[in-house]
């Protein structure tokens, strides 16, 4: 998308704030265009009841002539980088200059829901400048997903890759793009996790020889198995880089703040979206090629997302149950200013509209869950919502055709 396209827009946003543990009432249907990510007509959902100690919110438009935007990091200068799935970084500057960086992107592979996808800043990035991408990308007419080192010069001007790949060999379905992930964030101690998609072949989520549909987590520097990584004494060197496996499509990874809790969002077959609590080694029961061939004799969608009797399978924190609504990206709040809100996990909602808001306590237990009113129906599909470290809340939409938009959700005071 041309640079003049990407504008800055100012306008907040304001609204009377309700909170609730809303029907999810989602979309019905076969996935479209997008694949398991299409929009779709929602039927009326129950209207929310009022929480005390909920503040309204301000919503800002900062960008908007993007499009498909996957992700956002905020750097300590206050510069929001942003990426979009076909191709291109976006730099917002704290001055609302909007300026696309020089990058080189030739060899990217942007097929359906698979391109330029999740994005996130190193610890060190005030001294060395670094971030990660994780996209497709093609080399001699074969495709795969790779996790690749950035730096960015200080006049955001240009990013240059550093390391090309720091992690190769994800394993990408060429033909449609469908179930690619791909989401980089830190854990609690340093170490790079990247959510993986299965693919849409069925035997992956449960093959310890793939990468696909699978957590890994990596040393940041080197690309190499963490220490700590429950399968580092296997023979083959994929298992070691594996965290948890089980998965379908993970689209979201999350920290609660104060703890060493992390939570990934996948989106789901035909009959559960999820949210999990994740640990070492932890098999999340996803198994399409366990249960009888599907259809047309292969991935079956109608399996459920946990199996259960599968020994040792996690169940999910949350579950959306029949309809889906494609949840993506995760983040949670913190921080006094957000009242009622602080604490929440809010996920990304693609087949439906807006953000889910999850409350969950200390062990790991579901105990309410809502949507958050002012961004209902108003921006269409959210991709990634992410809280930056200014405390405010920064969210990209995933509508496509250039109509999509960068915005910054603040509390009001």
């Amino acid at each position: 998308m041309p640079p003049a396209l990407r504008r800055l827009r100012a306008g907040p946003c304001t609204g009377a704030v309700l909170l609730s543990a809303v029907l999810l009432a989602g979309c019905s249907g076969a996935p479209g265009a997008e694949g398991d990510e299409a929009a779709v007509d929602v039927p009326d959902r129950a209207q929310p009841s009022s929480t005390a100690g909920v503040p309204a919110l301000d919503v800002q438009v900062l960008a908007d002539g993007l499009d498909h935007p996957w992700d956002v990091a905020l750097a300590p200068d206050g510069t929001l980088l942003v990426d979009e799935r076909g191709g291109g970084f976006t730099a917002v500057r704290p001055d609302g200059a909007v300026r696309s960086l020089d990058a080189d992107l030739d060899d990217l592979f942007a097929t359906g829901e698979t391109g330029l996808m999740g994005l996130v800043l190193d610890a060190a990035f005030a001294d060395n400048r670094r971030f990660y991408s994780c996209q497709g990308v093609e080399e001699d007419g074969d495709a795969e997903i790779q996790v690749i080192a950035w730096t960015v010069d200080e006049g955001w001007t240009s990013a240059t890759r550093v390391a090309d790949p720091l992690l190769g060999g994800i394993p990408v379905n060429e033909g449609s793009g469908r179930h690619g992930g791909c989401r980089p964030r830190f854990d609690p101690t340093g170490q790079l996790l990247v959510g993986t998609g299965d693919n849409a072949v069925g035997s992956n989520p449960q093959d310890l020889g793939t990468l696909a549909g699978k957590v890994l987590r990596i040393d940041p520097q080197t690309g190499q198995p963490s220490a700590g990584n429950p399968f580092l004494d296997a023979d083959d060197p994929t298992t070691r880089l594996i965290w948890s496996y089980g998965h379908r499509n993970v689209q979201g990874i999350a920290t609660r703040p104060g703890t060493q809790q992390v939570y990934t969002v996948e989106q789901g077959t035909d009959r559960d979206d999820e949210v999990n609590r994740s640990v070492a080694g932890g098999n999340y029961g996803y198994d399409p090629d366990g249960a009888p061939p599907g259809p047309d004799g292969g991935y079956d969608e109608s399996v459920p997302m946990t199996d259960l009797d599968i020994p040792g399978a996690i169940a999910a924190v949350w579950s959306s149950g029949d309809p889906t609504i494609a949840t993506s990206g995760a983040t949670f709040l913190d921080g006094a200013s957000w009242g009622g809100y602080a604490g929440v996990l809010l996920v990304g909602v693609q087949k439906d509209t807006g953000v889910l808001g999850l409350r969950i306590d200390d062990a790991g237990q579901l105990v309410e869950q809502f949507r958050v009113p002012e961004l209902e129906d108003s921006y269409g599909r959210v991709r990634s919502p992410v809280q930056g470290s200014d405390g405010a809340l920064y969210l990209t939409t995933d509508n496509g055709d250039g109509e999509d938009q960068l915005l910054r959700v603040t509390p009001q005071v």
